[in-house]
Parts: structure tokens; C-alpha cells; sequence
């Protein structure tokens, strides 16, 4: 391969996506399998010039770009698509597209001035430039809305100042959605939440990049914190639908349930290294396919695939822009959740599986469980998502007065057909005043009725039969265990000050030599 193909003509938005997609699979197929340094290079921070270089002379991100400033029209099945491919070869490319799609051009196309988009978007198709969103802070984190980076309106726009870290591209990026509170005279913040374009090629909205972090996984994209301080124009501000809270609703819950696309070639991946590695591997003279635990090791995995499959099908039909999802908690925070906690599952399935092979920090098995970990928490922790799932189901279910658990599913759209696989284990008197554990365990429960709705929706569409079995049957035995977990009593306590009469030393009774 030619260090200097990325000088190739780009295939532009004119031309029809299968097309598009296959040249965009077989570049990054070249560019990480086909350079004999990518294994050094998968151990050092950022990424090689070049192969940035070839990957962009794609133009991936047009995907997420309007057909009327040049990109291929922002349809949310060619997103996911181009996301799962490059996830197939690198989870930390398709989160390095992820952010860019999702959290940068995704809102400034719903939400931006139109002043504003037809510049940036510009700069994206022609000279390839990179955008993100910085919402984090480092005393703010799930809180967020109590973030302390404030804005002033100043002569000719704003003025705004604070501190964010843990965004992804820190660095890198061209352009950044920066999240901030009206100051008052007072000093005081307001409560709500504005978003601004930062185009840090310009001095006055260049951000300070004071300290980038030794992230422990996802070794391409750097995190670090971040200063500041910076004035935009007054079209540098996002115009809301109603209020700047929703308008982060809408963002968040759109960029959640478009993660199935980033799980969607991850999963291939490990599934096929799974499949390949235990039928290539003998142990006592027999394949390790031949064991009942490995295949059920590998059925595990294969029922996620088909799960993701499924989500990314659901993604594409209802997460468009012209879609607000910011009422969408229930879906959105259980698309988000279920597939990162699948993929974590099935990488540690696929260390077990390949043994000390895998614990080699250059084999897929050991980075994948480092790279996809942070997926359960940033975004949203999974605990805090699963929480809010259940809050939001306690809620309706007040307002229906319903309290049967099962009968409320099976009439609400996103489990109605799921709930009958649960006629008997989820018939149960829901308590609306559960313990915040109770909460997020049943939170995962139904996180998971939800997502075999999308299973069943993908085999009614014509789906491999066998692998939707599969799927429905790996995720009721699922919810089975957590049922039985949501209702053991009595429930576990921390003991803070635990050290005193803890030492098992102490109670030995030595025996004479």
C-alpha cells in the first residue's frame, strides 16, 4: 500500500451508499491491517498522521451532514453503518466518529444558526476538520447541570469562562459545543443550559489544553482538562426548540441511542475472533468449540450480536433529527446501557476464551475490555442510566394506575410483545418506594425487556430465526437471575469504620508443628 493513497479523489455524497460504504470498509481494512508498525502503533497515544490521513480522505463524516451543505444527507441507518465498520477495525475510530457525529455535527445541524453551519460543514467535507462536546467538569460530572462554566452576553456575543475535562478529541479538535449557565449581576448562574460553537482556529475562542490525561484505554483519542476562556459571536449560540435543558436532552438521548452502531462491528469483531480461536485451538485433542462452557461462552456473544443488530435497526428508524427524544429516557437510556454492558460481557468473554494469548496488552482480547469498559460510564454511568429507567417506568405507571408490573408492559409500546415472554415472573406488584439498588436492578430488567422488543421487531423483518432464538432466550434467562435478585431480602451494608475485630489474624488457633 502507498503511504500517500489518501491523495486519491474522494468519493463524494453523490454516490450511493453501498458504494461508499465498501470503499470506507476496505480503506480502514488497509490502513490497520495492512502497515507492518500498527502493532506499536495500537500502544502509543493518538494516532499515526497518516492514517488519520487516510481514514478522513473518506469523508466518513458526511454521513452526518445535510444533503444541502454538501454531506450525504444525515440518514441514520448510513450513520450506524459507518460507525459499525469502523468499529469492526478500531472501537476507538468509531467513538473518535461517534463524537464527532452525535455530539458535534448532529446538534449544530438540528439547533445551529444557519450562519454558522454552512462554514463549519464546509470545513468538515473540504479540509476535514474535527469537532466535539465538552459538558464535564472536574467537581461536575453526573451532576451536570450544576456545571460552573458561565456565560456573559458582551457587545457583539458572548464571553465564557470555566473549566472542562474528559472530553473526547481534547486537543484535536477544530471545533467544540461548549456547555455553560448564564451569569447574572448577581454572580449567580441561571438554570439553565446554553450551548456554543468555539472554532478554535480563531484566537479569541481557542481553548487551553492544560493537562491531557494518561487515559488507561482507547489509546487514539485524547482526554485531558481544559481551560476556558474564550468569546464567541452572538450565532455562535444554539437556538433551542424550548429550553437549553431539553435541547441537552434531546442531544444526549439521540447520541445514546445511536450507540448500537459503535457496539454493532465490536461485536462482530469479537465474535468472530471468539469463533475462530476456539476452533483453531485444541485442548485435549479436542477443539475448544467441542466444550459445553465455551459454547455457551460464544452463544452469549452471539445473542449480543443479534441484540445489537437489532437496536441498530430500531436507531435507524426513530433517531432522526426531526425526532426530539428528549422524553425518550426509557428507550434511549436502555439502548445505551444493555449494548455497553454487552459489550463488556462479551470482551471478557473473549479474554476468558483466548486464555494468556489474550492478556498480551496488543491483542484485541485485553484492549478490548479496556477499551470498551468506559463505555458503561461515560455518557451516562449505567447505574445511574438503569435508576432513571426504572424512575421513569415507577412514574408512568402511577399516572396509568397500574401496578401489576407485567400488565403495564405488555400495554406500553417499547415491551409490549416482550412482556409476554414474562407472564408469571414479572406479574408482580411493582413497589414505587424501592431503595435506589432496587431501583437499578429493576432498571436492568427492564432495560432488557426493552431490548428484546428490538429482537423481536428484527425477526419479524426476516432476521436468522436461530440467532433470534437465541437472543430472546440468552436475555430471559437474564432477567430471570435479576428477578430473583430484585427480590432477595435482606439487602447488604457497608460497614464504614470496618477495621476493628476484622483482622483474620487475630482468630487464628495455631496447631503444633
Amino acid at each position: 500500500m502507498q503511504i500517500a493513497s489518501y491523495l486519491s479523489e474522494d468519493l463524494g455524497a453523490s454516490v450511493d451508499f453501498e458504494t461508499f460504504h465498501e470503499n470506507f470498509r476496505s480503506k480502514i481494512d488497509r490502513v490497520f491491517n495492512m502497515r507492518g508498525d500498527l502493532d506499536a502503533a495500537s500502544l502509543q497515544r493518538g494516532l499515526p498522521p497518516f492514517m488519520m490521513r487516510e481514514i478522513q480522505s473518506c469523508t466518513p463524516l458526511s454521513v452526518f451532514i445535510p444533503s444541502a451543505y454538501g454531506g450525504r444527507g444525515g440518514h441514520v441507518h448510513e450513520c450506524q453503518a459507518i460507525l459499525a465498520a469502523a468499529s469492526y477495525e478500531s472501537l476507538a475510530l468509531s467513538l473518535t466518529l461517534g463524537i464527532n457525529g452525535a455530539l458535534f455535527l448532529q446538534p449544530l445541524a438540528k439547533y445551529g444558526n444557519e450562519a454558522v453551519k454552512a462554514p463549519v460543514f464546509k470545513r468538515f467535507i473540504e479540509d476535514k476538520n474535527m469537532g466535539g462536546l465538552m459538558i464535564t467538569e472536574p467537581d461536575y460530572g453526573t451532576d451536570a447541570l450544576s456545571m460552573q462554566t458561565s456565560y456573559t452576553e458582551t457587545d457583539d456575543g458572548y464571553h465564557i469562562q470555566g473549566t472542562k475535562h474528559w472530553a473526547g478529541l481534547t486537543g484535536w479538535a477544530d471545533f467544540w459545543l461548549v456547555t455553560a449557565r448564564r451569569q447574572h449581576d448577581s454572580g449567580s448562574l441561571g438554570r439553565d443550559i446554553d450551548f456554543f460553537v468555539a472554532d478554535t482556529n480563531r484566537p479569541e475562542q481557542l481553548i487551553e489544553v492544560e493537562e491531557l490525561y494518561e487515559n488507561l484505554g482507547l489509546y487514539m483519542i485524547p482526554y485531558g482538562r481544559n481551560n476556558v476562556d474564550i468569546r464567541v459571536p452572538t450565532a455562535h449560540r444554539l437556538e433551542p426548540e424550548s429550553t437549553g435543558i431539553k435541547m441537552m436532552l434531546d442531544v444526549l438521548h439521540r447520541s445514546r441511542i445511536e450507540f448500537p452502531g459503535m457496539g454493532m462491528g465490536f461485536l462482530k469483531r469479537l465474535l468472530d475472533e471468539g469463533i475462530a480461536h476456539c476452533r483453531e485451538r485444541y485442548v485435549g485433542k479436542k477443539p475448544l468449540t467441542a466444550y459445553d462452557q465455551v459454547r455457551a461462552r460464544l452463544a452469549r456473544m452471539q445473542a449480543a450480536f443479534t441484540a445489537c443488530s437489532a437496536m441498530c435497526l430500531h436507531t435507524s428508524e426513530t433517531a432522526g433529527l426531526a425526532h426530539n427524544m428528549a422524553s425518550e429516557t426509557v428507550v434511549a437510556n436502555s439502548t445505551k446501557a444493555v449494548i455497553t454492558d454487552l459489550m463488556q460481557d462479551a470482551s471478557q468473554s473473549l479474554l476468558q476464551l483466548m486464555g494468556a494469548k489474550g492478556y498480551k496488552l496488543d491483542n484485541i482480547a485485553g484492549r478490548s475490555v479496556v477499551d470498551s469498559r468506559p463505555f458503561q460510564i461515560f455518557e451516562g454511568s449505567n447505574d445511574v442510566l438503569y435508576q432513571q429507567i426504572a424512575e421513569g417506568v415507577l412514574k408512568k405507571m402511577r399516572r396509568a394506575k397500574e401496578s401489576n408490573l407485567q400488565r403495564f408492559l405488555a400495554d406500553f409500546a417499547p415491551t409490549e410483545r416482550a412482556a409476554d415472554y414474562f407472564k408469571d415472573t414479572l406479574s408482580f406488584s411493582a413497589d414505587l418506594s424501592l431503595p435506589q439498588r432496587k431501583l437499578v436492578e429493576l432498571g436492568k430488567i427492564l432495560g432488557r425487556v426493552v431490548s428484546m422488543e428490538f429482537i423481536i421487531e428484527l425477526g419479524d423483518r426476516g432476521f436468522r430465526s436461530d440467532l433470534i432464538s437465541n437472543a430472546l432466550h440468552s436475555f430471559q434467562r437474564d432477567v430471570a437471575g435479576r428477578i430473583a435478585s430484585l427480590h432477595h431480602r435482606p439487602t447488604a451494608e457497608v460497614a464504614e469504620d470496618y477495621e476493628e475485630g476484622a483482622s483474620w489474624l487475630s482468630f487464628v488457633q495455631p496447631s503444633e508443628a
